[in-house]
């Protein structure tokens, strides 16, 4: 059954908070692109904890116009794809994305999934929904590469299917179909068919803080990607896997897709599992002390602390300016987020701070685990 969806800048739905974007090619008639997942507008903090730019997920709108046509996914282009939900910032926003099952048991230690990075980008909690048997698990990040947009997570599941890659790649003109979790809406799949329509591109897109990010190599196709369908799968006409869903054009006509090819991504989950940390590749998590820190000011100055956390715990609280790390002095926020990351999660430092009264405090603290940066 074909589904007409039509989507408006005022619509709210998962995952669709979207930075301004431009593709990398004159300027002529060319829609702007965007990431197809980037969280649930409206719902920020407007203050994300540590100073740490976790921000960037959510408070934009999606302006598309264009009308949707896609069908019900078939079970079997279900098989190995799964839908992500995460809690970002500590609550300060939520956001989805689809994912792809690469290993059912890696290891014995649960399932290895594939996403963009952008899907998991700030989350501080993962949860992985099978839209077949309807299971859902918890998940973590291995690991990733922000500059190819690739996030490896292990989901607490040994139940869930793999799908079949290809890394052959494919050819302009072949027919495809790209499967994801359309509208964030944790509904069933659905599945667009298209064709390639290019090899080999490059977009450039502009995020939220201005910065801008190149996305490269990419397949470009005809079929409708849209919000909710980051990190699906692009199949060929076999059903294999060739790629992964990360981007899209906007607009009301000419709506083109762009996938990364299978085997770049692949690129990315083996440096990952073989814990090769090396050039764009981030393995796991890094520390956190679990405070926001305050824009205004060249003081290490408390915005915000994290609920629950051994920060709070330790009597740390909005105003209190922190003034060593292990007794080495905090000039400023970028010298205490250095000090911290020299850290693991759950290690323990001893913190010196201020209280807003001038008295000065000492306790240790045991670091919590940052969002995914």
């Amino acid at each position: 059954m074909s589904l007409s969806r039509r989507i408006t800048s005022s619509v709210a739905a998962a995952a669709l908070a979207l930075p301004t974007v431009a593709v990398a090619v004159p300027a002529a008639a060319t829609p702007p692109i965007s990431f197809v997942d980037r969280g649930w507008p409206g719902q920020s903090s407007g203050q994300p904890f540590g100073g740490q730019s976790y921000g960037g997920q959510y408070g934009a709108t999606y302006g598309r116009t264009a009308s949707i046509d896609a069908t019900d996914a078939t079970t079997e282009q279900s098989v190995g794809i799964v839908q992500i939900s995460t809690v970002v910032d500590f609550d300060a926003g939520e956001a989805a994305g689809t994912g792809i099952v690469l290993d059912a048991t890696a290891d014995g230690g649960g399932a290895l999934v594939v996403t963009n990075h952008h899907v998991v980008e700030g989350a501080t909690n993962i949860e992985v929904t099978d839209p077949v048997t309807g299971e859902t698990a918890t998940a973590e990040v291995l690991g990733f590469d922000a500059v190819k947009d690739v996030a490896v997570l292990r989901v607490d599941s040994t139940s869930l299917s793999a799908v079949d890659t290809d890394t052959a790649g494919v050819d302009v003109g072949d027919a495809v179909v790209a499967v994801g979790d359309a509208g964030g809406d944790g509904g069933s799949l659905t599945a667009a068919a298209g064709t390639v329509t290019a090899l080999r591109q490059r977009i450039d897109v502009t995020e939220d803080d201005g910065s801008v990010a190149t996305l490269r190599r990419l397949i470009e196709v005809d079929s409708d990607i849209i919000p909710g369908d980051s990190g699906g799968a692009l199949l060929a006409a076999d059903g294999d896997v060739v790629g992964m869903n990360v981007a899209a054009s906007s607009g009301s006509i000419g709506i083109d897709g762009y996938v990364i090819p299978m085997r770049r991504v692949l690129t990315v989950v083996d440096a990952v599992l073989a814990g090769d940390a090396g050039g764009t590749v981030t393995l796991g998590y890094s520390a956190f002390l679990g405070v926001g820190l305050s824009t205004s000011g060249g003081a290490a100055t408390i915005g915000n602390v994290v609920a629950g956390s051994p920060a709070a715990d330790a009597g740390l609280a909005a105003g209190d300016t922190v003034t060593a790390l292990d007794g080495t002095a905090v000039t400023s926020p970028a010298r205490l987020r250095r000090l911290v990351r020299r850290h693991q999660p759950g290690e323990q430092v001893d913190v010196t701070w201020r209280d807003t009264a001038g008295t000065s405090h000492s306790a240790t603290v045991g670091l919590d685990r940052a969002p995914v940066a």
